[in-house]
């Protein structure tokens, strides 16, 4: 398989960049006369691959609103993934990993390699346990032409105290992403090994331009605008403008399809 960073621009050159999560956290489930069971999960997640998938370059469930519901809702989450591929979409699981050693390698193989049924084209991964512990995910991705999304500057009120702590050569953060530039070094025309930015963040002095995509979560219903995303992002290689509720509070399938399909052509003019 061709690397993501490659697959990854040729999504965004066609269909354009912006990312859909799929959260089915209860109150939505509320939203739409649904049970927060199962079915309830089943219902509203198809319902929202099948209106979107065909029109974006990228969705990304939340591994965790269907770990809840245990093996049968990870068997809703392995029907999402492949039918969004199925749908020519690139499946980002949101996960957030972060382990060491041979744990990493099994949330590595789980996550990217083809032999797992949740194999997907990318997942997030948090790299604060130290970027060396990223390795087993790099080389699992390297192995299967898989991204890797890795937190740098989140928009959690919380994030700053450890992504803007200082080390010797600026802060946390710069250093996450100067591996993120190392490892993109050469690669052309888009490196598969991206950082998580936030679109509401507001401003920042690090560098962006790390030959990688950037997934911008916050695009949106959380606040995060058109002109935001230029603002902050125009050094980057790519930019997945990530949102989630502005979409899924629509419901309805032709109205769902038609604003991803409205957004794009609002954020490629």
């Amino acid at each position: 398989m061709s690397p993501f960073g490659s697959r990854l621009h040729v999504a965004i050159t066609d269909r354009g960049p912006l990312c859909v999560g799929i959260d089915p956290h209860a109150g939505l489930l509320e939203d739409w006369g649904l049970q927060d069971d199962v079915a309830g999960l089943e219902s509203f997640a198809l319902a929202v691959v099948d209106a979107i998938a065909p029109h974006v370059s990228v969705v990304k469930p939340q591994s965790a609103f269907f770990e809840r519901f245990g093996s049968r809702g990870i068997a809703v989450l392995e029907r999402v993934i492949a039918q969004s591929r199925a749908a020519g979409a690139l499946v980002l699981l949101d996960v957030k990993r972060g382990d060491i050693g041979s744990t990493s390698q099994a949330y590595a193989d789980a996550y990217l390699d083809p032999a797992s049924p949740l194999a997907s084209d990318a997942i997030t991964v948090s790299p604060f346990l130290g970027f060396g512990s990223l390795d087993p995910f790099v080389e699992t991705a390297r192995t299967h032409g898989a991204g890797l999304f890795v937190l740098a500057l989140t928009s959690n009120k919380e994030g700053p105290e450890v992504q803007h702590a200082r080390v010797e050569d600026g802060t946390v953060a710069g250093l996450m992403l100067d591996h993120l530039r190392r490892l993109n070094a050469g690669a052309d025309p888009l490196g598969s090994f991206g950082a998580v930015v936030g679109a509401t963040i507001g401003s920042t002095d690090e560098d962006l331009a790390f030959d990688g995509p950037v997934l911008a979560p916050g695009f949106g219903a959380q606040g995060g605008t058109i002109a935001d995303v230029r603002r902050l992002f125009g050094a980057a290689a790519a930019v997945l403008p990530s949102t989630s509720r502005e979409v899924l509070r629509l419901q309805d399938a032709a109205a769902m399809r038609d604003f991803v399909v409205r957004t794009n052509d609002e954020l490629r003019s």
